[in-house]
């Protein structure tokens, strides 16, 4: 465990009796204390229309942890391209390589992020930008390249830059993708397990080198709540527990705060549903996590681990980020913890 990074996704959760500064805020606080720790990347999500999360404009969230940090690296967890024209995002993302250079990521996704009304509301044309979705990959690739003779359409700023681009996915297509064109790949088994090891499978095996990766190179994710013992982590966890109810029954709101039991919350089914689809969150004291983890990355093998922490408290939050980073030396966390 000790060699695999570990890095941060984040979606600037607007919790309950918060504001989406206060949320803006304690993401700001989440990129420094990552930083500080060790992390090796954090990563912000595009999601629109949704109460309970701020980063929607996720370039301008990238730069505002951007500013607050000086060598972590930053970039978004995903784009979702669909959404955009590449030529828009080449000048986004090129503008951030030009003031953070050798910092940015690009990590990019096919789905929506929110519902089809909304959807709609950002690309009218949605079903073709889907469809289109490889050639637009490599089209914002040509785009954030070197310059060649003869091209016609050039981003400024984009151009020439070195932002690094990833494929994102919860499903085995981001797999074929990413190995066909020779990128790095996250998968999002922090909130889709099912498919995780058929992807991991077909994309090492397909893998094609290209100027961008010579080998393959996968990022797992896992949600993420520790605290000093079980208890209190299995509480801290029920913010996540109710947010999935709600997107089942189409509730929107802010990101809940903690209960005591999820008891009368939700029915069996609903329970079963959400236990299945974070079957592999990390949810305990230190020692708790410290066994799951170790499991989970011989299992998939993954290069890297990404973490979502769901924890309505800031300050909460902040502590299991801490907490975690510790995984990796037992004998250095406490004095992580007390820092």
């Amino acid at each position: 465990m000790a060699s695999i990074p570990f890095s941060v996704l984040d979606l600037s959760p607007i919790g309950e009796g918060q504001s989406v500064s206060d949320a803006l805020e304690a993401s700001r606080r989440m990129a420094v204390t990552a930083e500080s720790l060790g992390y090796q990347r954090f990563w912000l999500a595009e999601h629109h229309g949704m109460p309970g999360i701020a980063s929607a404009a996720t370039a301008v969230v990238i730069g505002h942890v951007g500013a607050a940090t000086k060598t972590i690296r930053i970039g978004s967890g995903g784009v979702m391209l669909p959404n955009h024209s590449p030529m828009v995002i080449a000048e986004q993302f090129g503008t951030l390589a030009a003031l953070f250079p050798g910092r940015v990521d690009l990590g990019l996704g096919r789905a929506p992020g929110t519902d089809m009304r909304t959807a709609q509301a950002l690309r009218r044309n949605l079903d073709a930008g889907a469809e289109n979705f490889p050639r637009d990959v490599q089209e914002l690739q040509l785009l954030l390249g070197p310059v060649r003779e003869g091209q016609g359409l050039i981003a400024v700023p984009g151009a020439n830059s070195d932002v690094s681009v990833w494929l994102l996915g919860s499903s085995l297509y981001s797999a074929h993708l990413a190995a066909a064109l020779g990128l790095p790949y996250a998968f999002a088994s922090h909130f889709a397990p099912d498919q995780l090891f058929e992807a991991i499978s077909i994309y090492r095996d397909r893998f094609q080198p290209s100027e961008t990766l010579a080998e393959p190179y996968m990022i797992v994710g896992v949600m993420a709540a520790l605290a000093d013992t079980d208890q209190e982590a299995q509480r801290l966890f029920t913010s996540a527990q109710q947010q999935f109810i709600n997107l089942r029954r189409n509730v929107r709101g802010a990101f809940p705060k903690p209960v005591e039991t999820m008891d009368g919350l939700w029915s069996e089914m609903e329970c079963f549903g959400v236990e299945h689809t974070l079957q592999h969150a990390v949810v305990g004291s230190p020692a708790t996590a410290r066994e799951k983890v170790a499991r989970f990355l011989k299992d998939t093998g993954a290069d890297e681990l990404i973490i979502s922490t769901p924890i309505h408290d800031i300050e909460a939050r902040l502590h299991s980020l801490k907490l975690f980073a510790g995984l990796k030396d037992p004998v250095r966390q406490s004095a992580l913890v007390d820092a």
